[in-house]
């Protein structure tokens, strides 16, 4: 990638936090992902290195660095561990972000140096069994209390739950309201009432615990609300942006494992007398895949470039998903196709690409939102000139 593309301070980040994956979690992402080891010790690590927090002002413990800075973050530890890179994509992009872009000065001082630091894990609680892509139409209740909240609901699909320690929650104050009742709530681990179901077995992602979120009357205290009482959905929808973007990124960190394995592969295989790469058809496969990560890089910069302008970038920020997270699947399933029989074989590890790629046209907004929010963008005169 051409230097050109980043800040100093950007590709200073870019170099380090490359030289300290390659280092320190490389080695272990196999052994995680196989015993489905939550990586608590990897967050805690970014942490001591100050990657947590990346956009957050210095007074609360942050480095104050670009969103690209932290994109590019996602996309190393993505090359080497998705798990590790999606763990750290909610607590980045969703949680911490959350606090700091919406928090009263309290509650950022009380909240994000933690947060930054990784002595505490945050994790996302938005979706339910029925209100996924249609977060709108949640359950969740808070009931106004003398002093707080008493919320009542279960929460499904939650990445880290029942191992992160601060849950950004939403909940609603008045179903008949729909959107404009959902509320946004810190809710710690410990707090009473609040369970969590055993990890679900997934495809992939395998290290990054995800459970259900069970809460049964838990007590919140006002102090613990995030924003006014129905700013909860723009606030979602708000952070969902910015999780698209380090989506985008996780996919473009396997779509580079992916050329990168078949690559090297390409190049010591040898059939009928010579390396395989010397065969059109696998030219081919590894000429798309440089092609789209190239690509897919470009526009997931474009879009974290463009991150402080909000809601009116959501369909770059969507197009950075859609295609970054389409393009990883199709190149995983290349990585295995030049493998051969190899690929497809659990030691080699590159069946792993695709178990893990297929995730990223799913969460934070599946394939079918994105093009739909690009579809509403444009038909509402979306002027793609001023991106």
């Amino acid at each position: 990638m051409n230097r050109s593309v980043f800040t100093d301070e950007e590709m200073d980040v870019r170099r380090a936090i490359r030289a300290l994956v390659k280092r320190e979690i490389a080695p272990h992402s196999q052994a995680f992902d196989r015993n489905e080891m939550f990586p608590r010790p990897q967050l805690e690590l970014l942490g001591k290195h100050g990657y947590l927090g990346m956009i957050v002002d210095p007074q609360y413990g942050g480095a104050g660095t670009s969103y690209l800075a932290q994109t590019l973050v996602i996309e190393a530890l993505a090359e080497a561990d998705p798990a590790t890179a999606v763990v750290y994509e909610v607590h980045n992009a969703l949680v911490t972000e959350g606090v700091w872009r919406f928090g009263t000065p309290e509650q950022r001082q009380a909240w994000l140096p933690a947060l930054c630091r990784g002595e505490k894990i945050g994790a996302f609680a938005l979706t339910e069994a029925e209100a996924g892509s249609n977060a709108a139409a949640l359950t969740t209740r808070a009931y106004p209390v003398d002093g707080g909240y008493r919320i009542t609901g279960r929460k499904m699909f939650i990445t880290g739950g029942g191992e992160a320690d601060w849950y950004l929650l939403f909940a609603t104050v008045d179903p008949q309201k729909k959107a404009d009742g959902i509320t946004a709530f810190v809710v710690p681990k410990e707090m009473a009432g609040l369970s969590f179901g055993p990890p679900l077995a997934k495809m992939g992602i395998r290290a990054a615990r995800t459970s259900e979120m069970i809460l049964d009357d838990v007590f919140v205290p006002t102090f613990q609300r995030l924003g006014k009482e129905g700013e909860g959905y723009a606030m979602a929808l708000y952070l969902l942006d910015g999780g698209r973007i380090g989506i985008a990124a996780q996919a473009v960190g396997i779509m580079a494992a992916a050329l990168a394995r078949s690559l090297a592969y390409a190049r010591e295989r040898r059939q009928f007398g010579e390396p395989i790469g010397r065969f059109e058809g696998v030219q081919w496969r590894l000429a798309d895949m440089a092609t789209d990560l190239y690509a897919a890089r470009l526009m997931t910069y474009e879009a974290a470039r463009h991150r402080e302008e909000g809601p009116a970038q959501r369909p770059l920020f969507a197009m950075a998903k859609l295609f970054s997270s389409e393009r990883a699947v199709r190149h995983a399933i290349d990585a295995i196709q030049i493998f051969g029989g190899y690929g497809y074989m659990a030691e080699y590890g590159v069946e792993r690409l695709l178990r893990d790629a297929k995730i990223t046209e799913i969460y934070e907004g599946t394939s079918e939102i994105m093009r739909w929010v690009i579809a509403s963008f444009l038909l509402k005169d979306y002027n793609l000139d001023n991106i």
